[in-house]
Formats: C-alpha cells, sequence, structure tokens
C-alpha cells in the first residue's frame, strides 16, 4: 500500500472509531468521510460495506474482551461479575459496544462464545443461578447497554444485571 493511502486509511479508522464510539454502526459513511478530511470514494476502496469498516474499528477492543473472558482466573463468579462490570464501562464510554455484540460476525459469536464460558464455569462453581443461559445472558447484556445510551445508570444496571444472575436468587 502507498504511504499516502495507508495515511488515508488511517484517517478513516481514526474518524471511524470516533464516530461508531459516540453514534454507534447507524452514522453514515459519507459522514465518515467528511470526517477523516477524505472523499466517500476513499472510504470504499478500503472498506466495502459499513460492516467491514465496523468491524475493523471493532475487532481490537472486542478481541481484547475476548482473551479476557477466556482466560480463567481465580473465582468464576467474580470473573463472570467483573468481565459484565468491564463490558458495562466500555458501552457507558463507547456506543459501538452494543452494535458489536449485536451485528452477525465471527468475532461475536466468539465473544458469545467466551461469554458462555464465563457463564458455565461461574454456574459450575454455584455463583450463578443454573437456569440461565448464554442466549438469556446475551440477551440481557444488549438491554442493558442500549439503555445506557438512553440515559441509564450504568451502575445500577449492572446491579440489577449481577443480582438477578446470583444463584441465591428464586426464578
Amino acid at each position: 500500500m502507498r504511504a499516502d493511502a495507508a495515511r488515508n486509511r488511517e484517517k478513516v479508522l481514526a474518524a471511524a472509531r470516533e464516530l461508531f464510539a459516540s453514534k454507534g454502526i447507524d452514522v453514515p459513511l459519507d459522514e465518515i468521510a467528511a470526517h477523516a478530511g477524505v472523499g466517500p470514494g476513499t472510504v470504499y476502496r478500503h472498506f466495502p460495506t459499513k460492516q467491514a469498516l465496523f468491524q475493523a474499528v471493532t475487532d481490537a477492543r472486542v478481541s481484547a474482551m475476548i482473551e479476557s473472558a477466556s482466560t480463567p482466573s481465580g473465582d468464576p463468579g467474580a470473573a463472570l461479575f467483573a468481565f459484565l462490570g468491564r463490558m458495562a464501562d466500555e458501552a457507558a464510554a463507547k456506543r459501538d459496544l452494543s452494535d458489536a455484540i449485536a451485528v452477525p460476525s465471527e468475532l461475536r459469536d466468539q465473544l458469545h462464545a467466551a461469554l458462555g464460558g464465563l457463564l458455565e464455569r461461574a454456574q459450575a462453581a454455584g455463583a450463578v443461578r443454573a437456569d440461565v443461559t448464554t442466549k438469556d445472558l446475551v440477551a440481557l447484556l444488549k438491554g442493558m447497554l442500549q439503555s445506557l445510551h438512553e440515559g441509564a445508570n450504568p451502575a445500577l444496571l449492572l446491579e440489577i444485571v449481577t443480582n438477578g444472575l446470583q444463584s441465591s436468587r428464586k426464578p
């Protein structure tokens, strides 16, 4: 790749990171191009679809989350709840996380699988209700993350979710 093309690609990625974080995946590609100071054709040359650009922007962050979820630590219940807290913190700061866990992709599937592993370990340790499935947990997270963008209190929502997941709760 020529040096100017590489610079333009980085400008597009930087603009997309900023706009996806503040506005989510619905931001138009033309707005990203304008924010990057390049033409729409430049964006399309590097990223043929908005999904390709979104995936390029979120891959590194989501990959880091998958790595942290996949690395077993001491107390399985504490590991799950700490991971949920990191997700809430990340989503409160960057709107695109809720889109990243919802938009179909291989990375999303890997994140769901890692989350399922955390859930299963926490359930085996008796820290989380046995009747909760990975699909249930993902649906809860999607709702929680979307609510954060509507002005909800992240600490309160996280407390409600974690309290509801604890095995001492009755269905």
